[in-house]
């Protein structure tokens, strides 16, 4: 039986109010026949049909039809032929349907509260209302809206959708993001009321890590618009404007850093249902705006996904009580508040560590991820709205009687991205650390890939996620959201063709360095759209990023100057190296110069490759042309004729080898001595954020994966392991975030939920598992696994855009068993560790076997010694 499983419109899981005119089609088929190959497919919607088309393109096809009109919507179904003839039946119909294509439809008023002056600690939230009268014979209701600052939308009593902290975080005076929800059951004929619940936010709020807030703007505003379709398929619009009115509500304190103050003594009961008497309530004003900076999401929006119930309750040393769930996670407490005399305050502090057996704030720096409830005398249950913490303990202070543990839930919030990858292993430290790095992407996945959830900073560093992506991609469907992203470094880059260090953008502290063209974090042009084009198979992505790449990729090599030499200035270079001190994470055994020098050569390499893909014959030279000269550089200033490093690393070696530097015969003998490098360091981890996740993967492409796995299974620090051994449950941004004797880090920079170092698991899932891309989404698949006697199993699956794929393997003495299981309209090229000659499979499940003889770890060399 041949079927379509499931259609995809763009990168979006709810094709509702999309932002573009053609969006391309992805479909999965499931097929029982092994080896089974789509050669044709039809298409049709609103009545129109492709016919059948003779291809085996079934991954972000270009849309066959007209473009599709603002509002329009459309039901999208596909059947497919197989290359022996077999044929599916036609899949259910999916919905697409446009939002405002055209800014000229936004009628509505972008409207602002009435606020107190600004104070300390996080301002209060303002109610916002407005009522519209609507016909009985509507058909079809969609309301629009997006904010500066947070919102929270309610329409006659109910909550709008179900999305945490609405519009989210963009470049907001260029891209202002919008969503649009179907309220036409929530609708009633004649009086409706709309509620807008409005907090500082990102706009507003404190943001970045030198106490700044008013960053975008002084003031909050919304911008709502309903838009309903009437029998006769005429279309009116109401929405914010100079009638609304405004209050505060019980949100006295409301910050994403400081936390939430809620009052429930300020409760307005029944404020947003009709009928609502709001003459005490103030006039809004009126704010301008741009219609043309709003745009539709690319990917899906923030959720609550995940709820954890306390593990255990802890007395401390000081007499106070904490809750231990068990994980450090992100988002916020849910609260059953009993009752108590009114004005009963609740105290909640939240924090991912415990220090000496209290609350290790002090990472938090000005951060206070303090949340406060103020009874009103009633039971009621309570979660903040405007906020997020980064914590697995939290504090209460204030519980009316004995504290009940049950009363609190944890709601784990992020971006609701679709589950893709998985990874697991006989050693419960390996598959800990993976899942390590799964929740570190969960908490930090919230609208923007951040650096980390929890401290006063919390922003998009380009060098983090340059590192992460092919990790990120893995683990979770990221394309729609790391598309939007990467619009956003776009619309920030700067006019020389410089990229921030993070996206959004802004001064986050005047006492920042003066920072150039940034090794590693600006290559986050280059690298983040290439690997969106690797793992989900998206030129599309690269021919809209091509302008910002190109200018990144030329104001990177004019940093270098004529003779890429990187001669002065800062760089932030293979920051938080193991060696580094504590007060100098710059301070890396490998200068900065060689690194930029191999990141240059590195996104040349990439610009080369989009060049091709997307037809750019001129600029495929050119690019061509700097990488070969920034290989003749990398050579010839900072290695020896044989391939021996001038300031010998870790990092040094696996760059070299990694991004392609070296001719053949330095290749061995690099590999040789990178391997000798780890035995030196007592094969404990010696790179930072920019050399780390290339050293176990330069180990195994040169034959050392003996020393690679002796490096990954190392337990004493620095090591992936040995946070694993403290306990840990996501992973740390320092080596050594805790000590062995369980005081936190001495410096001011330490966080336990970073994702930068977690890119390991890439490694673990493509080559210790064993499932990699040879092609663009996965349509061809390299299964190569690099066993080892530390496993006697791993097993790993990937949702590509084809379907699922699995590998796993058993080794039992010198006995190794392998199952792949190949998704249809795809191949994969089979490696056994035995070194015999490749097999080429197509889908279905496969087994082979083989005898394994591990190889040993290095031995001290005399000549490396030397």
């Amino acid at each position: 039986m041949i079927t379509v499983d499931r259609i995809t419109i763009e990168h979006h899981s709810e094709p509702l109010g999309i932002g573009e005119a053609t969006p391309r089609l992805s479909w999965v088929t499931g097929a029982e026949t092994p080896g089974w190959r789509q050669a044709a497919y039809e298409v049709e919607a609103g009545g129109a049909t492709t016919g059948r088309v003779e291809s085996t393109d079934q991954v972000l096809v270009a849309w066959p039809f007209a473009p599709l009109a603002s509002r329009q919507r459309q039901e999208v179904r596909v059947r497919v032929w197989g290359a022996e003839g077999s044929s599916s039946a036609w899949s259910a119909p999916v919905p697409v349907e446009a939002g405002l294509l055209d800014p000229a439809l936004w009628t509505a008023r972008m409207i602002s509260p009435t606020l107190p002056p600004a104070g300390e600690g996080g301002e209060p939230a303002a109610l916002l209302r407005g009522e519209v009268e609507v016909p009985a014979d509507v058909v079809r209701a969609r309301l629009r809206a997006t904010a500066h600052g947070v919102m929270a939308l309610s329409l006659n009593g109910a909550p709008v959708g179900d999305d945490v902290l609405h519009p989210g975080w963009t470049t907001y005076a260029r891209r202002l993001r919008y969503r649009t929800w179907d309220v036409t059951e929530a609708l009633r004929p004649g009086a409706n009321a709309i509620g807008v619940h409005l907090a500082d936010g990102w706009f507003r709020g404190y943001l970045g890590f030198g106490g700044r807030r008013d960053v975008y703007g002084d003031r909050t505003a919304a911008l709502v618009q309903l838009e309903v379709t009437l029998a006769d398929g005429s279309v009116r619009t109401y929405g914010t404007d100079e009638g609304w009115r405004s209050t505060l509500g019980p949100l006295t304190r409301a910050d994403l850093y400081g936390g939430e103050t809620y009052d429930a003594r300020r409760e307005r009961r029944g404020w947003d249902t009709p009928g609502f008497d709001d003459a005490d309530w103030d006039a809004v004003a009126v704010v301008p705006y741009d219609a043309a900076t709003l745009v539709a999401p690319d990917g899906p929006p923030v959720r609550r996904v995940e709820t954890l119930t306390p593990v255990e309750t802890i007395a401390t040393p000081s007499g106070r009580t904490i809750l231990d769930f068990g994980q450090n996670l992100v988002g916020r407490l849910r609260v059953r508040v009993p009752r108590a005399a009114a004005g009963t305050a609740i105290t909640l502090r939240h924090a991912e560590v415990l220090e000496h057996g209290e609350l290790g704030t002090r990472p938090l720096r000005a951060a206070d991820a303090t949340d406060e409830i103020v009874s009103d005398g009633t039971a009621f249950t309570y979660e903040p709205a405007f906020t997020f913490h980064g914590f697995r303990y939290a504090e209460v202070t204030g519980w009316p009687g004995e504290l009940d543990p049950t009363a609190f839930v944890a709601v784990v919030t992020h971006t609701d991205m679709r589950r893709t990858g998985t990874f697991a292993a006989s050693d419960p430290l390996l598959s800990r650390l993976h899942e390590n790095v799964v929740w570190g992407m969960r908490g930090n996945f919230l609208d923007v890939p951040t650096d980390c959830p929890q401290r006063d900073e919390r922003l998009g560093w380009t060098g983090d996620l340059q590192v992460f992506a092919p990790t990120a991609a893995y683990l979770y469907d990221t394309g729609g959201m790391l598309a939007g992203w990467l619009k956003d470094l776009a619309a920030d880059q700067f006019d020389d063709g410089n990229v921030p260090v993070y996206v959004p953008w802004f001064v986050a502290d005047e006492k920042m360095p003066p920072l150039d063209a940034e090794a590693g974090w600006g290559d986050a042009a280059t690298v983040v759209p290439w690997t969106l084009y690797e793992r989900y198979g998206d030129a599309g992505v690269l021919r809209r990023q091509w302008r910002s790449m190109k200018a990144w990729t030329d104001r990177f090599a004019a940093r270098g100057g004529p003779e890429l030499a990187f001669a002065s200035g800062f760089s932030f270079g293979d920051w938080l190296d193991a060696a580094a001190p504590d007060d100098q994470p710059w301070a890396a055994r490998l200068p900065w110069q060689p690194v930029a020098v191999a990141y240059l050569a590195q996104s040349a390499r990439i610009m080369r490759d989009a060049a091709a893909v997307l037809d750019e014959p001129g600029d495929e030279a050119r690019y061509e042309a700097l990488f070969e000269r920034a290989r003749a550089r990398f050579r010839d200033e900072y290695l020896t004729p044989s391939g021996r490093a001038a300031f010998a690393s870790q990092t040094a070696y696996a760059l070299a080898i990694r991004f392609d530097l070296l001719d053949e015969a330095q290749r061995a003998h690099a590999g040789e001595l990178l391997a000798q490098q780890v035995l030196a360091d007592g094969f404990r981890i010696g790179s930072g954020f920019l050399g780390t996740p290339h050293v176990c993967d330069a180990l195994a492409d040169t034959g050392n994966g003996a020393a690679a796995w002796e490096l990954l299974m190392q337990r004493e620090c620095p090591s992936w392991l040995y946070a694993v051994t403290m306990g840990a449950t996501t992973i740390w941004e320092r080596w050594n975030s805790m000590l062995p004797d369980g005081s936190i880090n001495p410096g001011d920079m330490t966080s336990f939920n970073h994702y930068a170092l977690g890119a390991v698991a890439d490694f673990l899932q493509r080559r210790v598992a064993g499932l990699a891309p040879a092609a663009p989404a996965y349509r061809r698949i390299r299964v190569a696994p690099l066993p080892s006697p530390h496993l006697t199993w791993a097993s790993t699956t990937h949702e590509t855009p084809y379907g699922s794929a699995a590998v796993g393997w058993t080794l039992e003495g010198e006995a190794f068993s392998l199952v792949v299981t190949i998704p249809p309209s795809t191949e994969a090229e089979v490696l056994l560790p035995d070194g015999s000659d490749p097999v080429t499979i197509g889908s279905g499940t496969h087994t082979f076997s083989c005898r394994f003889l591990a190889p040993q770890p290095p031995a001290p060399s005399v000549a490396f010694a030397h």
